[in-house]
């Protein structure tokens, strides 16, 4: 009986968060009550322990950094600079506008790493735009809304930092297998617009020309001015990262001193500006910090109380192939968001999943990956779906919550795709890893 009371710490966290408690009080209050239970009073050293880790582990001060440079680039109006840069090269496109965003979405996600930071400012800009030229509304719903998830999946990612040391492997090895997967879903975005707006035209209609519009040594001028600046801070971000020069979190200093600089640079630099984008991060990483000492506190007790042991025991009575076993870990990922947030999903069974997949023959650098894109996936499916409830504080009433469940179905056909794709050819994740293990 005794083997089967950490499998209760599960329903009743889960329990305490249906009926309104916050995540991080919910897994914080099923964790003393387990403890003691188990432990009883000695529970109090390992708490100790789990908290002196968390504030003392230097990967983790990546977080207030990348979250400060998206607070930036939200707050700075950079976010008109890119478009107009981006859209003077798609606008005759079929479905140039949407085009347009995803490729937004795309820089901004490799600029700050935060999940759907930029949906708000994105659709904001946007959707005035793209309904004055009569775009489907659901096509605009599924595009701001996918892309503005793409933080997940496209390196830097703020996840991938949380998850990194949940999961006992590199954050830099993470930033490396997320670089494939993050291209292919972004592509698979941007090939199913194209194709769409050429199959059926009246869904996203080509901008017709208008007067004193840029010629071409114009538009060189335009996206040399707007564009190159924020791709520079990219550069510097990712490339101080992937080619060892940095750590995770000196890299996120780099950028978050860099958007700072490109906010003078293009002359939007306010005080102003500067104190709401630190009060925000200061609010968002007090969240994911609070609910990622309440995660480790709650497996701390799970996996102390023998939930671990149990679970391999279990799963080795049932002989599931490997296989069946990947399966049935992402399913009940996929499930939980439905009614969970992404950083509960990872707290909670990143811990118990990795060593059972690792046991098991899997690579864990390769099951991250398909845990981020399943927790990307989550982002935008129903009834939890995040990316719908950013959409909904920004979008016009005439685009309505049909439009919005209508529009993100293409998209989480697409995720699911990469998902198989990077499945079935696990190389896409370990191939830059190895490579770039070997050059460091």
């Amino acid at each position: 009986m005794s083997d089967i009371i950490p499998f209760l710490m599960l329903p009743m966290a889960f329990v305490l968060m249906f009926l309104g408690v916050q995540v991080a009080f919910a897994m914080m209050i099923t964790a003393v009550l387990f403890g003691l239970y188990i432990f009883s009073d000695r529970v109090i050293f390992q708490f100790i322990e789990k908290i002196e880790d968390i504030s003392s582990n230097f990967v983790f001060a990546a977080i207030p950094l990348f979250v400060f440079m998206g607070a930036i680039l939200e707050k700075s109006g950079i976010a008109d600079k890119l478009f107009e840069a981006i859209h003077i090269w798609t606008r005759r496109l079929p479905g140039g506008l949407a085009l347009a965003t995803v490729i937004m979405c795309i820089i901004f996600a490799a600029s700050s790493g935060v999940i759907g930071a930029t949906e708000s400012v994105v659709g904001l800009l946007t959707i005035p735009i793209m309904l004055r030229y009569k775009y489907n509304k659901s096509l605009i719903s599924g595009t701001i809304c996918a892309g503005g998830s793409l933080g997940t999946i496209i390196p830097p990612s703020v996840v991938a930092v949380v998850m990194g040391p949940l999961a006992t492997v590199s954050v830099g090895d993470l930033l490396y297998g997320m670089v494939f997967p993050g291209l292919i879903m972004a592509s698979l975005y941007l090939i199913y617009i194209f194709t769409l707006c050429v199959i059926y035209p009246d869904r996203g209609p080509r901008i017709p020309p208008e007067p004193g519009e840029p010629s071409f040594r114009e538009k060189i001028w335009i996206s040399t001015k707007n564009l190159v600046p924020p791709l520079l801070m990219i550069v510097a971000v990712l490339g101080s990262i992937l080619f060892g020069l940095a750590s995770p979190t000196e890299a996120a200093a780099i950028g978050a001193i860099a958007s700072v600089l490109l906010t003078v640079l293009y002359r939007n630099f306010t005080w102003k500006g500067l104190y709401q984008a630190l009060i925000k991060t200061l609010l968002i990483t007090a969240m994911i910090m609070a609910v990622l000492l309440a995660g480790s506190l709650f497996t701390g007790v799970f996996i102390g109380g023998g939930g671990i042991n149990t679970a391999n025991n279990i799963i080795n009575q049932m002989q599931l192939s490997p296989w069946v076993l990947l399966a049935l870990m992402l399913s009940i990922i996929f499930l939980s968001g439905f009614f969970l947030d992404w950083i509960s999903i990872v707290l909670i069974f990143v811990p118990l999943f990795t060593p059972l997949i690792t046991s098991a023959g899997f690579d864990p650098v390769w099951f991250c990956i398909l845990f981020l894109i399943v927790i990307q996936t989550s982002y935008l499916t129903p009834p939890m779906a995040p990316a719908i409830f950013y959409l909904r504080a920004v979008a016009p009433e005439e685009i309505n919550i049909k439009h919005m469940y209508r529009g993100v179905v293409p998209f989480i056909v697409l995720q699911s795709l990469t998902l198989v794709i990077v499945m079935t050819f696990p190389s896409l994740v370990t191939y830059l890893p190895s490579v770039m293990l070997n050059f460091r």
